[in-house]
């Protein structure tokens, strides 16, 4: 089982190894990562295998979201499905 994991907000140092960091507590698997930076602006998104994951899939985009919050940025996860679903021209 697939998830899509989305960062957005201004950028700063370990964005990315806070994010990976709670992936693989949970026991996630990071499939492939896009990132890149816009002026100031972070943006992510990687596609992350849930299927060992140790956390139900809802406690894990709980833990995401909070990390968003500490560290100011909006951090989402959604099954891939879902994601695919909702950017479907």
């Amino acid at each position: 089982m697939k998830a899509v994991v989305t960062v957005i907000g201004k950028d700063k140092v370990g964005i990315i190894a806070n994010v990976s960091a709670i992936l693989a507590e949970e026991g996630v698997n990071i499939l492939d990562i896009s990132q890149t930076t816009m002026q100031d602006i972070f943006t992510m998104v990687m596609l992350v295998d849930i299927s060992k994951s140790k956390v139900k899939f809802a406690n894990l985009v709980d833990e995401l979201a909070k990390l968003g919050e500490k560290i100011g940025l909006e951090i989402r996860c959604q099954h891939e499905d879902i994601f695919n679903s909702m950017h479907k021209i």
